[in-house]
């Protein structure tokens, strides 16, 4: 039973599709402090003039505030300003109707939160991609599990009847390895794979959101979601030092 626990994302990058192929439960973990910058609330879209952020605003945040308590703020048109920028930066793409269409299904609807909206967002993209379909996504108030950081997310693993627990990088700053070892769940980073598919404006970049995967591809683009991932023994040591230093 593999096990992915992950902060949302707003239409990610295609790094965390990779995560959701592999998992048998997919915990949306909402209910953990906001941090700007974070993509919670903005991804990148590779334009003819190079990568740009699309942002959600947020309304009244304040310093402490849970994903599952920040509010989109609607004192700006994103909604139309997100599918005008879209609609620009793939002019030329074979799948663009199909990936603009995905994006107003998604923002036809209103959402309490910003981590609802993020969450709607990625289940959209995994429906697409029919990556829906031998995986469960668990809302992390349905399990009602206290405790923080590394402990956390044992209990939650282990809550899931998880055999494996697969995560991304940022995992090696807090994640206590031997607490795994002893309770028998494996704990295995993503190893992405970022694999190159045809892609407008210049040189190829994973590190945009998955919509320009649509765009460019279309549904084909689910061959190029090939997840790999490495035991946490056998992580490299510069990548956890790299994390842990982040």
């Amino acid at each position: 039973m593999k096990v992915v626990i992950s902060q949302p994302m707003l239409f990610p990058w295609v790094g965390l599709l990779e995560q959701v192929r592999l998992a048998d439960v997919y915990v949306n973990y909402t209910d953990v402090q906001f941090s700007k910058g974070s993509f919670v609330n903005r991804v990148q879209v590779k334009t003819a003039n190079g990568s740009r952020w699309m942002t959600v605003p947020l309304a009244d945040l304040h310093l402490g505030q849970r994903i599952d308590q920040v509010r989109p703020s609607d004192k700006r048109p994103w909604r139309e300003e997100h599918l005008a920028l879209l609609a620009d930066a793939y002019t030329d793409a074979p799948y663009r109707d199909a990936m603009l269409d995905l994006v107003r299904g998604v923002y036809a609807h209103d959402y309490a939160d910003i981590g609802a909206l993020a969450t709607a967002s990625l289940l959209a993209l995994c429906e697409y991609f029919d990556l829906d379909r031998d995986c469960r996504f668990v809302d992390i108030d349905e399990l009602g599990i206290g405790d923080s950081g590394s402990t956390r997310v044992l209990k939650i693993v282990r809550s899931l009847g998880g055999t494996r627990y697969i995560t991304g990088h940022g995992a090696a700053r807090y994640l206590d390895h031997a607490a795994f070892d002893r309770t028998g769940i494996a704990v295995e980073y993503m190893d992405y794979t970022k694999a190159p598919y045809p892609q407008l404006h210049g040189e190829f970049t994973p590190f945009v959101s998955a919509l320009d995967l649509i765009a460019n591809t279309g549904s084909h683009g689910k061959k190029f979601i090939c997840p790999r991932i490495t035991p946490w023994k056998d992580f490299p040591t510069h990548e956890r030092n790299r994390a842990i230093s982040d």
